[in-house]
């Protein structure tokens, strides 16, 4: 029998501490293009309830031309101030031995190629899809179980906010919410993902067959 399992893992908020560093730069962009929706950080964090760009669009937000000022501002982020969480590299070192690894996230690809090389991730992830390739992260994780074939049972999306269930629930995939990055602990149990972990550690036990 296969044991092998698809762990896809958010990046922001799952692999990257960056919440100041967006929340910062997604205003900027709205300002710069008369729709500043984004006055504090509680307003930054509501987006992330659903799919981030949807709820944009919801509020009124013109995607393309966000697209357009996030393309701007967004290279001249310090990004040296970018920093991965602690723990991971134990972890995904070990689920890297018997499980296939990639990125889904809202964040563009180059950006997180960058920073993954940075963090010294690069040699764990089979694959990176941002938001150059589509705007859902369902669409992505469609993508992702027709390309490996793995079953959606033995499929983990591992992210940090409500919107990040939401999505993966709707891909039929197995939904892990992490307490460590952008919405609490409370906000993600309220969303009743199938996991919620504390600590990198604990996704070792889903790699070892908890759940199936």
């Amino acid at each position: 029998m296969n044991d092998r399992k698809l762990f896809l893992f958010d990046f922001d908020g799952v692999l990257a501490d960056s919440l100041d560093l967006y929340s910062e730069a997604v205003a900027r962009c709205l300002e710069r293009i008369g729709t500043p929706i984004v006055k504090n950080k509680e307003d930054y964090l509501a987006l992330f309830d659903g799919n981030f760009y949807e709820s944009m669009a919801a509020r009124g937000v013109d995607l393309e031309a966000f697209t357009l000022a996030a393309m701007e501002i967004l290279p001249r982020m310090d990004y040296d101030a970018m920093r991965p969480f602690d723990g991971l590299i134990p972890v995904l070192t070990s689920l890297k031995k018997d499980h296939l690894l990639s990125v889904i996230s809202s964040n563009g690809s180059q950006t997180i190629k960058q920073m993954i090389e940075r963090f010294g991730f690069d040699p764990y992830f089979a694959e990176i899809l941002g938001s150059d390739f589509l705007f859902s992260k369902k669409g992505k994780i469609d993508h992702a179980l027709a390309k490996y074939g793995t079953p959606p049972e033995r499929t983990f999306y591992i992210g940090d906010t409500v919107g990040d269930i939401v999505e993966a629930r709707a891909a039929g995939v197995r939904t892990v919410a992490v307490t460590w990055g952008w919405h609490s602990r409370e906000r993600l149990a309220a969303a009743h993902p199938d996991f919620l972990v504390d600590t990198p550690e604990s996704l070792l036990e889903m790699g070892s067959g908890l759940g199936i």
